[in-house]
């Protein structure tokens, strides 16, 4: 399917303020960008590198003052994703290099003290994506997705005792869950068409049968039409936007996914 997304961020700054963005999306087997327009206002030099985890970012300093940052791209996404029932679990000696770090505890996942409560979950299941698959049942059913409750990142563990969270939250606890399992897990940010309330998403994936596949424990059921932003081990990884120094004074986000009718001319 064809889509248009847009994220327009608006910044009062009472100093210059460092920032690096991250709000390109690449283009890769699951989703192709056909068309991209990035704007900021003021303009200003930008430094643009790729992070460890292979997402794009911008590095700039903004001016103390109003700073806006407008971006949209058009872009053909899958209508739907692959699921694997039964796929196997792929043994530790024989993960990919670079997958390796989706297996340790992270700032907001502490899989390492998931490990008994992982394996009630998934008693019985054979190894690999039906472990997986239980789990993010497990999470829709036992953590209630409460949009907008959280206006900063819950760890596994302060979500399990919470008992609710925003997608990111819900998300961090499946991770951690996969990863007590031995499961490689990383999260998602980017945007879900037709999501309610509209607002950036997370989502998580498992590698499994040498495959990375999505979960989602905030839909009640796997859809496509998504835009994959960024991947990290958690929310620490793949803020869309990170500020240091004084704090900023942040007054405005929209985001927008439009389903195109026809492809962009």
């Amino acid at each position: 399917m064809w889509m248009r997304t847009t994220c327009n961020l608006e910044f009062q700054l009472a100093y210059p303020t460092p920032l690096i963005l991250m709000l390109r999306a690449r283009s890769g087997p699951r989703q192709w960008i056909a068309r991209e327009s990035y704007t900021l206002a003021p303009v200003l030099p930008v430094q643009e590198y790729t992070d460890i985890f292979g997402n794009l970012c911008q590095r700039l300093t903004a001016p103390a003052g109003e700073f806006y940052v407008r971006t949209s791209a058009d872009v053909i996404t899958r209508d739907s994703l692959e699921e694997a029932p039964g796929g196997g679990f792929v043994d530790i000696p024989d993960l990919p290099d670079n997958v390796l770090m989706y297996l340790l505890p992270s700032r907001y996942c502490e899989s390492d003290r998931f490990g008994n409560m992982a394996r009630e979950i998934v008693d019985g299941l054979p190894l690999g994506y039906d472990q997986v698959a239980q789990i993010t049942h497990w999470l829709r059913e036992s953590i209630r997705y409460a949009p907008g409750t959280s206006a900063f990142p819950l760890s596994a563990v302060e979500v399990n005792l919470q008992g609710e969270g925003v997608c990111r939250d819900l998300s961090h606890l499946g991770i951690s869950l996969c990863r007590a399992l031995s499961i490689p897990a990383r999260l998602v940010v980017g945007y879900l068409h037709a999501l309610e309330p509209m607002d950036m998403h997370a989502w998580f994936e498992a590698y499994v049968d040498n495959h990375w596949y999505t979960f989602d424990p905030t839909e009640s059921t796997l859809r496509g039409g998504r835009l994959a932003v960024a991947y990290g081990r958690d929310a620490a990884d793949v803020a869309i936007y990170t500020q240091f120094g004084p704090p900023a004074t942040y007054s405005d986000m929209q985001v927008g996914v439009e389903l195109l009718e026809v492809p962009p001319g």
